[in-house]
């Protein structure tokens, strides 16, 4: 790397401002000083956390911890709380930090992208799918998101954009029937993923979950081991919100990978660690923009350096 290079996680610090000055900045200023650990500290701590929608359960699982350590003496200022709770969150998110791998073995292998409207999740689809190409793989995308207008015509400008061929028919068609068309595309051209774009739906909207149900189910007829990844795209500016709509999807289709993006335009990036604490899965991309490269594989370390920069370390100063 050269001298004129910026490292990544400067870069990501950059693109997580809001949040870093919600979070990094709202803790170094309690933190970094010489403050006496003590009950209105605890609660300013607190108010941090929450406002940067870490949660409430997180939040009082970091609190509890922080409060039984200093009794036993194993934090004894305030800049011990603040390496603790940096570290208290790598760990947390460190458990989720898994990227996607495309094995060889399964052609096509099938990734449905699933989420309620505006969250991102057809500029997802593209931005993954280009990100494929480039490491190598033939790609083809599928417009089942046949529900909202324009989606289609939107899946298809990424395709003529990084020349993906895009299975598609007109708006309102019946998306179980592009699905099951792609699928049979995709294996005669020999592809190596195939990204399912489906219809973005509120996850309390019992019909619209059916039909997403049914869009699963035609894949699994096809391939049985199919999709081999349903990756759920969340806005984080949604907070606590996002965590619903984990369950929710879960419960519908089984959800293995999250994607978490607009995390370049929210104070809210904390939501990140509660959203880690409800479910079990892996944290494949964090979105940071509106480029391709934007879309990147999440890594737990940048991620909380980028929030919580280390004390002494040259992004410290938000």
């Amino acid at each position: 790397m050269s001298a004129n290079t910026p490292d990544i996680p400067n870069l990501l610090s950059e693109k997580l401002g809001k949040s870093r000055q919600s979070l990094g900045r709202g803790l170094g200023d309690l933190l970094l000083g010489d403050r006496k650990i003590d009950d209105d500290l605890l609660e300013e701590i607190e108010t941090v956390l929450l406002s940067s929608d870490v949660g409430m359960e997180a939040t009082q699982t970091l609190v509890d911890e922080i409060t039984d350590r200093a009794k036993r003496k194993e934090l004894n200022d305030s800049r011990a709380v603040y390496q603790h709770l940096r570290q208290a969150m790598l760990d947390i998110l460190k458990a989720h930090e898994q990227p996607l791998v495309i094995p060889t073995s399964d052609k096509p292998f099938v990734i449905m992208a699933v989420g309620v409207n505006g969250v991102g999740k057809t500029t997802t689809c593209g931005k993954l799918a280009q990100r494929l190409k480039q490491e190598g793989y033939k790609v083809m995308l599928a417009a089942a998101d046949t529900f909202r207008a324009a989606a289609v015509e939107q899946l298809q400008t990424w395709g003529q954009r990084v020349d993906i061929p895009v299975v598609a028919q007109e708006t309102g068609a019946d998306a179980a029937a592009v699905t099951h068309d792609a699928m049979e595309a995709a294996r005669a051209r020999g592809m190596d993923v195939l990204i399912v774009d489906t219809a973005g739906r509120q996850h309390t909207q019992t019909g619209l979950m059916d039909e997403l149900k049914k869009v699963r189910r035609v894949i699994a007829k096809l391939d049985p081991a199919a999709p081999h990844e349903v990756i759920l795209v969340l806005d984080a500016g949604t907070g606590q919100n996002a965590i619903s709509q984990l369950m929710h999807f879960n419960e519908a289709v089984n959800v293995t990978g999250l994607v978490l993006t607009k995390l370049d335009g929210t104070a809210k990036g904390g939501n990140l660690v509660a959203i880690a604490g409800k479910g079990n899965q892996p944290v494949r991309y964090i979105g940071v923009g509106e480029k391709a490269e934007d879309l990147r594989d999440f890594r737990a370390d940048e991620f909380v350096d980028a929030l919580l920069p280390a004390e002494g370390s040259d992004q410290e100063k938000p």
